[in-house]
């Protein structure tokens, strides 16, 4: 039962009830029957999220160009880690030889591998090498025997007997060489990514070499160092006062 004088309070508040004016306005906002609704609020959300991303990139740019800020490196760039040991020094060796001449050569090797009855797409392996070296002819003062320099009585005259030019070894210019074209079958690809040869290569450098080699015995190049070297003895003891100066060669 209620108390006395509380008999006109009411026991809850209620909302207020809509107006004939308030119903009609939201009735013009509703969307009609049919109508599409509106959409695209996560889109524009979307983009709203991209704009701003965008924004503090061209802010952080500009940032860094005013050095503020340090420079940006790429974690995903790619890094070089050199972890080859110190040359070691295996020997010393005193040269006394003159260099008369140098040839400068240049080979094509073309080296094909393959088996009897297999074709080429499954096992093959071929390879195209432009190979340039030089090989040096040069005259071995240390092989000098006793007696080889012979002066005349009135010292007017020289007379000089040297070993006969030798080539060296051939120098092959890696910086100029390079594989031209290769051709390898799809076992010899398989092959390469299990593990390969090496050396697959040097082989092919070998090859080169001699072929080089055998270039230089052909092309007169020790011929051109004696001549060379006797020009270069000449002029050189004619300035300590002889006046014929002989040079000759043995036989190698």
């Amino acid at each position: 039962m209620a108390r006395d004088g509380d008999t006109n309070e009411p026991t809850s508040e209620f909302p207020e009830y809509p107006t004939g004016d308030d119903l009609r306005a939201r009735s013009a906002d509703a969307p009609r029957p049919g109508a599409p609704r509106p959409s695209g609020g996560p889109v524009r959300g979307l983009l709203g999220v991209l704009g701003a991303v965008a924004l503090a990139v061209v802010v952080l740019l500009g940032i860094q160009a005013t050095g503020i800020l340090p420079d940006f490196r790429n974690p995903f760039a790619k890094e070089q880690t050199d972890r080859s040991q110190p040359p070691l020094l295996k020997s010393i060796r005193d040269l006394s030889r003159y260099v008369a001449a140098e040839g400068n050569f240049q080979v094509v090797v073309d080296v094909q591998k393959d088996r009897r009855n297999v074709p080429d797409f499954l096992l093959n392996e071929r390879t195209l090498f432009v190979g340039a070296g030089r090989v040096e002819a040069y005259v071995d003062f240390s092989k000098i025997a006793d007696g080889a320099v012979v002066v005349s009585d009135d010292g007017k005259s020289v007379e000089v007997k040297l070993p006969a030019p030798q080539l060296g070894e051939t120098d092959l210019d890696m910086d100029k060489s390079y594989v031209f074209a290769e051709q390898r079958g799809l076992i010899n690809r398989l092959n390469d990514l299990v593990g390969g040869d090496p050396n697959r290569q040097q082989q092919v450098y070998q090859l080169a070499e001699d072929r080089i080699g055998a270039a230089a015995r052909d092309s007169g190049l020790t011929a051109r160092a004696q001549e060379n070297t006797r020009k270069m003895l000449e002029g050189l003891l004619r300035s300590l006062g002889y006046q014929k100066v002989t040079v000759t060669y043995t036989a190698p």
